[in-house]
């Protein structure tokens, strides 16, 4: 049996769990306490941090790998743009986006009283200016790069809803509106409450 070692609210995790549940690979998922890490867990991935998955003897221990191995074995709705070179250019660098400098913004915010030496609306500030660019990408359509969602739509999904969560009254009177309605439909979503049960 293929295994997953998650922590329900990692961001890496929930999106890692959102392309294993779409692609219909079988997946037993194991929820790590990053307190008391599995023993097991730490002897696949030194690394000690979620996710891990365990699949006929191989061990993938990054969020994207898993997504992408996901995607090798069933993509029904082409979170991949196959087709579309651009769009697969486009999916990269949005991540990396995201990865490399949206996520230190955003732990910036969420945790500003442990950067004093600025004011948490700097932090936030800085995290806009992706929101912003999130935005502009879904005029006219519902998803950031397709009429249906990509790769990237899931990998930055679970942290612009952190980001949002911060403070939720401050991000619903954002001008951010499509980007407000295309979180709210993922959260909505069966595959986002699917992976969140308890």
């Amino acid at each position: 049996m293929n295994t997953l070692y998650s922590f329900r609210r990692c961001p890496y995790a929930m999106r890692a769990r959102m392309a294993l549940r779409y692609s219909g690979v079988a997946v037993n998922i194991v929820e790590v306490s990053l307190k008391a890490k599995p023993a097991e867990m730490l002897a696949l991935s030194s690394k000690g941090t979620v996710p891990v998955l365990s699949v006929n003897g191989e061990v993938i221990d990054e969020s994207l790998s898993i997504m992408r191995w996901a995607l090798a074995q069933h993509d029904p709705q082409d979170w991949l743009l196959k087709d579309d070179p651009a769009g697969q250019v486009q999916i990269a660098a949005l991540i990396e986006e995201n990865d490399q400098a949206f996520k230190v913004h955003l732990n910036r915010y969420k945790y500003a009283e442990r950067y004093p030496e600025r004011p948490m609306e700097f932090y936030r500030a800085e995290g806009e200016v992706f929101l912003r660019r999130l935005d502009g990408l879904l005029e006219g359509r519902d998803y950031v790069l397709a009429d249906h969602p990509s790769l990237a739509d899931v990998a930055l999904m679970p942290f612009i809803r952190q980001f949002a969560h911060v403070d939720r009254e401050w991000f619903g009177q954002t001008p951010y509106v499509r980007l407000q309605a295309w979180l709210q439909r993922f959260l909505e979503s069966d595959l986002f409450t699917s992976i969140m049960k308890k």
